[in-house]
């Protein structure tokens, strides 16, 4: 099996960010899967001083993965966004959401999220 995929770290070092057993323990799977969630763009990791992690943000109350986070991953890999472009859209303020768009997807704005980011989130 072939290497997790996993970004530069373009995040404020403020965004806490989760290791990857963590990430396992929190969706109650093996590393291993998380690796095949990475792999199929469900989640995207960053390295973090040398240890690949994934913002904490990306999970819900009940250490689920945000349901509308793999469908904003794929919006916008389909446009040909780079996983650090991607990163960088979520996590920068956005005052007319208000907040940021990783913010958004916890709540009822979620699905206005996807849509600018299908429309061009840049």
């Amino acid at each position: 099996m072939s290497a997790f995929p996993y970004s530069d770290d373009v995040l404020d070092e403020s965004v806490p960010v989760l290791p990857l057993p963590e990430v396992a323990d929190r969706l109650g799977v093996v590393v291993t899967r998380v690796h095949q969630m990475l792999r199929d763009y469900q989640l995207i990791a960053v390295r973090r001083d040398g240890v690949a992690v994934v913002p904490e943000r990306f999970f819900d109350k009940e250490d689920a993965v945000v349901r509308f986070l793999p469908g904003l991953i794929t919006v916008m890999r389909d446009a040909k966004y780079t996983n650090e472009e991607i990163l960088r859209w979520i996590f920068t303020e956005d005052d007319t959401l208000p907040g940021r768009p990783v913010d958004a997807l916890h709540g009822p704005l979620a699905r206005e999220v996807i849509r600018r980011a299908a429309a061009d989130p840049f």
